[in-house]
């Protein structure tokens, strides 16, 4: 799937649902959550099961950085985000400057 800023994409197999923040033009990428394929959100009810690989957290930015690719978790459930079967990393926040 060719993934652009904006996009919304929920998990088939949980609740979970993300936006995407950075995405490379161009790049076709296997985004995952739970071991399932994500999909455009249509109001459809989720029928597969979420595997038991962890869970998707609320609030909390994921990036693969080599694919340029930041994702924002808009709604949290079960199930790890992947790219294919490589987990996606959480994006700590970066450090405020000391004030003194």
């Amino acid at each position: 799937m060719e993934l652009r800023p904006g996009l919304r994409l929920q998990s088939p197999s949980s609740d979970a649902q993300i936006v995407v923040v950075k995405a490379t033009a161009g790049v076709d990428v296997d985004l995952r959550c739970g071991g399932h394929p994500m999909v455009e959100p249509d109001g459809t009810t989720r029928d597969e099961p979420a595997g038991d690989d962890g869970q998707t957290l609320l609030g909390k930015r994921y990036a693969a950085e080599e694919l340029g690719l930041e994702v924002l978790c808009t709604k949290g459930g079960a199930g790890a985000l992947t790219i294919g079967d490589v987990p996606l990393g959480m994006k700590s926040a970066k450090p405020l400057p000391s004030s003194d």
